[in-house]
């Protein structure tokens, strides 16, 4: 039994509740419904068929009158592109600045495919090549020496020997030469074990999904040799008010229902008003043209906006009275607009006066945002 495993099972004995359920968990009636009406021809060791797996996305309604709930907002094409792309022997690269769902939607695709989205390497500037390959059981090592049941899988190795879906996260910020150990895995789809004299070769529905952005510091630039095994999908920024609001009140929904904070409707005046702040910071004016603004050292994303949301509705349900106001979310914007102490304090402070002071209904919010900046 693996530690995962045993954590598993002693979860499950105490009746405790996990903080955050794995994609292919938490929507598992929605996959089971899509799984039963979905009658399209699947890729081998798929789970579902392209259709099915993008309709899971995007969401719709089955015939049988199931809604499947959307867990991407955007061109439709776009998840079109990766799905394909997974269904081929190309392995996909989610690119695109923080905060535009990269993650989010690389674990929804590997629930859907394989059924499975834990087989996942977290790239971090101290990920070693045993994190892509394979590491030892050292005291198998040393007791008997180098041999299979010595030998630790990692997660793109388990993928590659049962023919399923692993991901790489944050790919970009991994050191440049153990980026460069998936070349092999993904141009010959083989593991090399030079230790045994082996290789471990991949079976039909193996793929792999990367996620990277070049616009945060820290990152190491892709090798030409390992960009060519990828097939690039950009994802965007939401491209309307609208759907950024309906992201954030989804996501601060599932959110708040695991953490019991009041439901995202009853603070819906403040998503809007967190989502036009960062939107037009984010843009560089303001929401009618009139006013040219300058743009802040953060990215203010959509996950940012979501973030403060979440916050602010457990300032409410804890020090408040459940509603969320413009004094609840204040402290967070200013939190995540002003990353550098001395060139986005004015920055915001102008974009208070200049917009927010002169907005209509928005005194509150500008009084609220005037006491915590002081």
């Amino acid at each position: 039994m693996t530690v995962s495993e045993t954590g598993a099972t002693a979860g499950a004995a105490t009746g405790a509740e996990v903080l955050r359920p794995h994609a292919e968990d938490a929507f598992a009636e929605e996959l089971k419904a899509l799984a039963a009406a979905d009658d399209r021809p699947r890729p081998v060791g798929w789970q579902l068929s392209p259709w099915a797996v993008a309709t899971y996305l995007l969401g719709g309604t089955l015939p049988d009158g199931t809604a499947i709930t959307p867990k991407y907002v955007g061109p439709r094409r776009i998840v079109e592109v990766a799905v394909t792309t997974l269904a081929t022997d190309r392995a996909l690269l989610l690119l695109g600045v923080p905060g535009t769902a990269k993650t989010w939607v690389s674990e929804h695709l590997a629930a859907a495919v394989s059924g499975d989205s834990t087989l996942l390497v977290q790239g971090t500037a101290g990920t070693p090549e045993e994190a892509i390959r394979y590491g030892w059981n050292y005291a198998q090592l040393l007791t008997h020496g180098p041999s299979r049941d010595a030998l630790v899988p990692g997660p793109v190795m388990r993928a590659m020997s049962e023919g399923m879906t692993a991901r790489v996260e944050e790919l970009t910020r991994i050191p440049a030469d153990v980026q460069d150990t998936l070349i092999t895995i993904l141009s010959e789809k083989t593991l090399p074990i030079p230790e045994l004299g082996q290789e471990v070769q991949a079976v039909r529905g193996f793929n792999l999904i990367a996620t990277a952005n070049d616009r945060d510091r820290g990152v190491n630039d892709l090798s030409s040799a390992l960009r060519r095994r990828f097939n690039t999908v950009v994802l965007p920024l939401p491209a309307t008010p609208e759907d950024e609001v309906g992201i954030v009140s989804r996501r601060v929904d599932q959110i708040g229902r695991s953490l019991d904070l009041p439901a995202a409707p009853e603070g819906l005046e403040e998503i809007r008003r967190v989502v036009t702040v960062f939107r037009e910071l984010r843009d560089g004016v303001s929401a009618d043209g009139r006013t040219k603004l300058k743009s802040p050292s953060g990215t203010l994303s959509t996950a940012e906006a979501i973030s403060v949301i979440t916050g602010g509705l457990a300032l409410a349900a804890h020090f408040g009275d459940g509603v969320l106001r413009p004094g609840d979310v204040a402290a967070g914007i200013l939190g995540a607009v002003v990353r550098d102490p001395a060139a986005d304090r004015v920055i915001w402070q102008e974009y208070l006066e200049t917009v927010v002071r002169e907005r209509e209904g928005w005194k509150d919010f500008y009084r609220a945002c005037r006491e915590v900046s002081a």
